[in-house]
């Protein structure tokens, strides 16, 4: 040994091989984990995927459905004065929330559809956390003071229910092709 006593990487060369497996072994434990974390990423990508998918397809059907069938509707069914204040109010509300949320998705798709890709991104969660939030607000709206006027103003006459239940229909039935039935 030299004066200093202290081993040099070539005097212990199976100390080297020792810390090398060390590291391979915090590196394998690493990859271990990979399985575990796979399942939620393909989650992600999966919800991510049928969010967009339900968005356009539903949602926005959903509200043009609202806009141009229940909201006309219920306006020309109520009667003149209060009810159809109130009926005019709400529907600009509801009308306007529409408004709001659709820009809200609008600046998460984009980032939606590379989760869906399984692409790299910073999705934006507070954006994503604000709608959410909003919608859920937006339905139990909805669903406690809107729907239930509209239930009592087109109940009245049972002619308004089954002419909007027809113009649903209407809207959601493919029209055939000239010359294919």
């Amino acid at each position: 040994m030299s004066g200093s006593d202290a081993p040099t990487p070539v005097d212990q060369p199976i100390a080297d091989f020792s810390q090398c497996h060390a590291g391979i072994l915090r590196k394998l434990d690493g990859l271990a984990e990979l399985p575990a974390l796979l399942q939620p990423a393909a989650r992600a990508r999966e919800v991510a995927e049928q969010s967009v998918e339900f968005f356009r397809e539903a949602i926005f059907e959903h509200h043009l459905d609202e806009e141009r069938e229940l909201f006309p509707a219920v306006i020309a069914s109520s009667e003149a004065g209060a009810e159809r204040d109130r009926a005019q109010a709400l529907v600009r509300r509801l009308t306007d929330e529409h408004r709001t949320l659709e820009t809200l998705w609008k600046r998460l798709e984009g980032g939606l559809k590379k989760v869906a890709k399984g692409q790299s991104f910073e999705l934006d969660t507070a954006g994503l956390e604000a709608l959410v939030a909003q919608y859920r607000a937006h339905a139990r709206f909805e669903e406690t003071e809107f729907l239930p006027m509209a239930q009592a103003i087109l109940s009245r006459n049972g002619d308004h229910m089954a002419a909007l239940g027809l113009a649903l229909h209407m809207r959601h039935t493919p029209m055939p092709v000239a010359g294919y039935v």
